[in-house]
């Protein structure tokens, strides 16, 4: 029978993990022009702050999960988790900064409930659980957070397939959410962790249906004059 060596899991995990980090840039990079084009009108306009605070709160459970007080050897997952942290993070004082006053308010103070938020998850599973109740509770929140992210592009897909247009659907944002799905699901099978080859799994499947969809009606779109939509999510 054909058996992988430890070192070589260790080699493919950390490879497939540095992958995934390079992507995710990618990713937390990608909502730059809809902030750009904020701080130039000074002003929200009907762009949505809260993408971007669940996006905080995703990478702040994630990241805690990463650490050596959660699971073993994970630390990868936590370094793109917190930069994706101190992206959001960036991405949510700009929008207050630019909000109409009952916007600013309201995103303050949903701010502060996800530092609450996180902070009761924080005290919780570090003081008062034992360690494997504290991976397996945090494991779980990790494995629902990353769902939901994952889930989150349904509504392009409808929309796509309603609309029969990819105009809606930025490629280099869906590859990069294809490339890195597929990196972290490889990532936590060579680590044996279903807390991040499952979401990631999904996140792989969707990724693919993206790519697929915008193959098939890529060709029958030629009205590329309309501004997309895409903008108003990160």
């Amino acid at each position: 029978m054909f058996m992988i060596s430890a070192q070589t899991l260790t080699i493919c995990k950390d490879a497939a993990g540095v992958a995934g980090n390079i992507f995710a840039f990618g990713l937390f990079i990608s909502p730059i022009p809809t902030f750009r084009r904020i701080m130039r009108n000074q002003c929200t306009e009907d762009f949505s702050g809260l993408p971007y605070l669940y996006a905080l709160l995703n990478c702040l459970i994630c990241a805690w999960y990463g650490t050596p007080f959660m699971s073993d050897d994970n630390v990868l997952v936590t370094t793109v988790n917190t930069i994706g942290a101190m992206f959001q993070l960036t991405y949510v004082i700009l929008y207050i900064v630019y909000a109409e006053k009952s916007k600013k308010l309201n995103t303050f103070v949903l701010l502060m409930a996800i530092f609450g938020v996180f902070a009761i998850i924080l005290s919780a599973s570090l003081f008062l659980l034992d360690r494997p109740t504290r991976h397996l509770i945090v494991g779980f929140l990790t494995c629902a957070s990353l769902i939901s992210m994952f889930a989150s592009p349904l509504f392009i897909i409808r929309l796509v397939i309603r609309t029969k247009s990819v105009e809606f659907m930025p490629f280099y944002l869906s590859l990069s959410t294809f490339a890195m799905s597929v990196s972290f699901m490889l990532y936590g099978i060579f680590n044996f962790d279903p807390f991040v080859y499952v979401p990631n799994g999904i996140g792989t499947i969707l990724g693919s249906v993206q790519l697929l969809l915008f193959l098939y009606y890529e060709r029958k779109d030629t009205d590329h004059t309309r501004e997309p939509l895409i903008e108003s999510f990160p």
